[in-house]
């Protein structure tokens, strides 16, 4: 018996998990996400559990883990998700860019596992009960630039002794 053919806008060769939330988004098969930008690389929605006024996530359409999944081939990858969420902003009235936050969350603090950048405006609007979800600096939360500057410098992110207490990359 021969495998059932992926429907044609599943990827074949693992770039597509069909379990996966965001893989779903990404290829157009759930209805429910609010889309509010998209590319051949990548979509960008209305998170459904908003920490400020607009909130968004930025997803590529490849199936990627996570930052920690992330070499330095990537890094263009990450700027283009960063360029996505400030054009959904300026598209949805935001001016002051020096009041939002781009990152991601670090594992296990993830929600979906699956490459997401979180878009959020105006930062110093972020709700108090999730802003230490968001906070730069710690644990769980990198900024977008942050990881780039560490893209930079070595070959792949991974986690430290101490449970992803700082992000570090082996060379």
């Amino acid at each position: 018996m021969t495998p059932p053919r992926p429907a044609s806008n599943q990827r074949s060769n693992g770039d597509f998990d069909e379990s996966c939330v965001f893989c779903l988004i990404g290829s157009g098969q759930d209805a429910h996400a609010e889309v509010i930008g998209k590319n051949d690389e990548l979509v960008c929605f209305r998170d459904i559990c908003p920490a400020a006024p607009h909130h968004y996530l930025v997803v590529p359409r490849q199936h990627i883990l996570s930052c920690f999944s992330l070499q330095p081939q990537h890094i263009g990858l990450v700027e283009k998700m960063a360029d996505m969420g400030r054009a959904a902003l300026h598209d949805q009235g935001i001016t002051n860019m020096k009041d939002i936050r781009l990152g991601f969350h670090k594992p296990p603090y993830t929600s979906v596992d699956h490459l997401h950048l979180h878009v959020l405006a105006p930062a110093s609007q972020i709700s108090d009960r999730w802003i230490h979800k968001f906070r730069p600096g710690t644990h769980k939360f990198v900024t977008e630039e942050d990881l780039r500057n560490v893209l930079q410098k070595t070959n792949t992110v991974t986690e430290t002794s101490e449970g992803l207490g700082n992000i570090y990359f082996s060379r």
